[in-house]
């Protein structure tokens, strides 16, 4: 049965469907509210809510948690992302599992609390320091935020890794009809990994510090073969009227649906445009998207951001198409005549022509 959930509090019942023992976390706009709201939920369950003093905190009391083999979690927003860097390298050496949630923001600095995709570097990129990756989750609905959450904790304890649900402060705000997952009753199983006392048993270790280059360097190698694994296995993204396109949008999240009405528009002026949307950021859909590239004119990358992703798209469509980009920054928001606009003077142009790179939407015109 659908009911009307806001974006966050959907997440976070999300969680709590798929089972989450631990959530720590800080509040910050706009996501607060998933904060607020397993505040109420987990007490009652005989879960663990502890809202920490911050960000840096938070983070550190997720890497404790999932040492233990639970399923923690944490959530913030663009700036206490940033805050976390350091512990989400530690969570990613040490081989833990854990979800996070970022609800994206009108950055760089503190900015403002309008939606924006600017994160999109520190969590497919960054995330902390060394050669990892998160498995990077973008919703565009927030029926889909609820199922990439439940499932995310799924592929965390599958690949013993941190999964970052990538989304914005649109998402996190909106109210959608959503039909919720069932009620995860079953306990995690003892891990063989996990630090749950030694009682009866050899002690076990879990730390990110190897002072041996031989031993760290063992580390990586175990890590980058992991992350392979993962990218055979989990890439996913949805294609819209592609099978014929002249033009080909690539967009993700929030601006994915936007983008979508630009896609309709621009059929009915008579320009064949489709859509291409990532649905995890890392591991990024590249075959698929070289594949859907192939016999089209153009690629218009739209982003809330200054062509971030625009990057991964240029290296995936390697040359098949020029490859343009529409974005808006700052919290504001593209709208779909702006992108309808742009497919057509794109049609006008016949885009076998050098592309117009770094196009952005003055706020004056």
């Amino acid at each position: 049965m659908k009911e009307l959930w806001k974006g966050n509090e959907a997440i976070a019942e999300a969680a709590v469907r798929a089972g989450v023992d631990a959530y720590f976390g800080y509040p910050i706009t706009p996501q607060t509210e998933l904060l607020e709201y397993m505040a109420v939920r987990l007490p009652p369950l005989g879960r663990v809510f502890v809202q920490a003093e911050s960000e840096i905190a938070a983070i550190n009391m997720v890497y404790g948690a999932a040492c233990t083999g639970v399923r923690a979690m944490t959530s913030s927003s663009s700036p206490g992302i940033s805050l976390m860097q350091e512990g989400l390298s530690y969570i990613a050496a040490s081989e833990v599992p854990c979800v996070v949630v970022d609800m994206m923001r009108g950055g760089p600095g503190l900015g403002n609390i309008q939606p924006g995709q600017a994160d999109y570097f520190q969590i497919t990129r960054s995330a902390g320091h060394g050669d990892f990756h998160p498995i990077a989750l973008a919703p565009s609905t927030v029926q889909e935020a609820v199922d990439l959450t439940y499932n995310g904790f799924e592929l965390a304890m599958r690949y013993r890794t941190l999964v970052m649900i990538a989304a914005d402060g649109a998402l996190g705000q909106m109210m959608e009809p959503v039909t919720m997952p069932p009620m995860n009753t079953e306990s995690v199983p003892p891990q063989t990994w996990s630090l749950t006392g030694a009682d009866g048993r050899e002690a076990r270790e879990i730390t990110s510090l190897q002072l041996q280059p031989e031993a760290l360097e063992a580390v990586n190698l175990r890590l980058q073969a992991k992350l392979q694994r993962i990218a055979a296995a989990e890439v996913r993204y949805e294609s819209y009227q592609t099978d014929d396109a002249e033009i080909l949008v690539v967009a993700f999240g929030t601006v994915a649906r936007i983008a979508r009405s630009a896609v309709r528009r621009a059929r009915a002026m008579g320009i064949r445009a489709g859509l291409f949307r990532p649905i995890t950021l890392w591991p990024f859909p590249e075959a698929a998207l070289q594949s859907a590239s192939r016999d089209v004119s153009s690629v218009l990358v739209v982003e809330m951001n200054a062509g971030q992703m625009a990057d991964d798209v240029r290296r995936s469509v390697a040359g098949c198409a020029p490859v343009h980009f529409r974005g808006r920054m700052g919290g504001m928001v593209p709208m779909p005549d702006e992108i309808a606009a742009e497919l057509a003077y794109l049609r006008r142009v016949h885009t076998r022509q050098p592309a117009r790179q770094n196009v952005m939407h003055a706020a004056n015109t």
